[in-house]
């Protein structure tokens, strides 16, 4: 009899729940958060539903909506093209679909941010991970877990401004460059608003993840919920934007499969 195949192991793995299907993806409504620009700049749409039909005289048997939504709003995969260095490379909807299932590591920075909200991974932080759990995932994804998902109920406690701007946490400059140019994997995934710490304008260069990691032919993933569920090592991400034609990123349902004992 022949081995099954590792489809079907798969396949049987998630019926049989050895192995979980964690949404990382927060809810999209017209209360989902979305991240605030100086106001001389162009703003991000919240998240809009228009009724069509719901089953009345405009469509007896089926209910429908538009929708009007920012590339960046609510849970997003950011493409090479959202910033100016990678302005030359692809948009989201040129993402290798091979690209979109990856391993990933999970960085638990949640005490640090709970301490400190400006709080910076710097690479000797990584590099204590790496240690500890192994290296990063060849073509994975770090994921920085700070237990901000928390505050996503509120647009005021998740942008957490003041007149000195937000205070979110995220990685050093030095650490995004090292993240985007010298580690393995291909892309960077935050519970925050964007894949920057709220200071991000004001460091060299100014948001520094969006410009090393785009530049680099990486990807950010945003607003993510749900890594306490996640191990540091071991887990596949299923990131899934829509695939919008010149698009620099997209609303995105992204999913983890954990194998559990």
């Amino acid at each position: 009899m022949s081995e099954p195949s590792v489809l079907a192991s798969l396949v049987s793995g998630l019926r049989g729940g050895s192995i979980e299907v964690v949404d990382l993806t927060s809810p999209l409504s017209s209360s989902t958060p979305v991240i605030q620009l100086p106001a001389e700049f162009g703003q991000t749409a919240v998240f809009e539903l228009e009724e069509i039909s719901r089953y009345d005289d405009r469509g007896p048997a089926w209910y429908w909506n538009n929708f009007r939504s920012g590339e960046h709003t609510g849970t997003h995969f950011d493409a090479p093209n959202h910033w100016v260095t990678g302005k030359d490379l692809d948009d989201v909807a040129s993402v290798p679909a091979r690209r979109l299932v990856a391993p990933a590591a999970v960085l638990d920075f949640t005490a640090e941010a709970a301490e400190d909200p400006d709080f910076l991974v710097e690479v000797d932080h990584v590099k204590a991970w790496e240690t500890e759990n192994g290296p990063l995932p060849d073509g994975g994804w770090l994921l920085l877990r700070t237990g901000w998902d928390a505050r996503a109920h509120s647009q005021e406690a998740f942008v957490n401004a003041d007149e000195n701007g937000p205070h979110t946490p995220g990685l050093s400059p030095e650490c995004a460059r090292w993240v985007a140019q010298e580690s393995p994997v291909i892309g960077l995934g935050v519970e925050t608003v964007g894949t920057d710490a709220g200071r991000g304008h004001a460091f060299d260069p100014a948001f520094p993840c969006h410009s090393y990691l785009m530049g680099s032919d990486k990807y950010g993933l945003t607003q993510l919920r749900n890594l306490a569920l996640l191990p540091a090592t071991g887990c596949v991400v299923i990131a899934g934007p829509l695939p919008i034609v010149t698009g620099s990123g997209a609303p995105a349902r992204v999913m983890a499969l954990v194998e559990r004992s």
